[in-house]
């Protein structure tokens, strides 16, 4: 991490607004990638562009009383939260507005995979499973909303989390699993 982005974040954790807006210079380029990442596995017909979905988890972030972020990994645990509970709010808005808000149990072919659902149920059925591992599990949810939600990689997960690779594999297929359970699918693969 650039000696530059860990101070601004110590700043902006301090409280200080200019920090906050010099902040978001160093740190675009790759909520850009986390967003585009993101927006890339959702379901066609998807009106968000990557731009709103890093300027409101931005807003959501500044905004925060106490951000409390250590580091540059915490920092974008933080953004990929911020951009699941975007995604999760504009599902369960569409839900409401186009299927009476009703919700159905969702069914997987082998495991959880990186891909998308096909519409905002599943991605709320998800994000119910994903909740009542959270209160299970919280290091394994972690892992969860990072690979899934966020598009990171195994290695890149490991260093947001601060933990080995090999760690964040045995999360990863337990958490698939887990879910796949949770969500109706029977096993999931390894």
């Amino acid at each position: 991490m650039s000696q530059s982005v860990k101070d601004t974040l110590q700043r902006v954790r301090g409280g200080d607004r200019h920090a906050a807006a010099e902040l978001l210079p160093l740190v675009y380029d790759e909520l850009r990638k986390l967003a585009r990442s993101r927006l890339a596995r959702e379901a066609p017909g998807q009106t968000l562009p990557a731009t709103a979905l890093v300027h409101e988890a931005y807003l959501r972030l500044v905004g925060e009383q106490d951000s409390g972020w250590d580091n540059k990994g915490h920092f974008f645990a933080a953004a990929a939260e911020a951009m699941r509970r975007i995604l999760i709010e504009r599902a369960r808005r569409y839900g409401a507005v186009r299927h009476g808000a009703g919700q159905k149990r969702v069914t997987l072919a082998s495991e959880i995979s990186l891909a998308a659902p096909a519409d905002p149920e599943q991605l709320l059925a998800i994000d119910e499973a994903l909740s009542r591992l959270e209160a299970k599990d919280e290091q394994m949810a972690g892992v969860v909303k990072l690979r899934y939600f966020a598009g990171l990689d195994i290695d890149e997960t490991a260093q947001a989390l601060g933990v080995s690779t090999r760690t964040v594999n045995r999360l990863w297929t337990a958490a698939r699993a887990w879910l796949a359970r949770e969500l109706g699918a029977g096993s999931a693969a390894p």
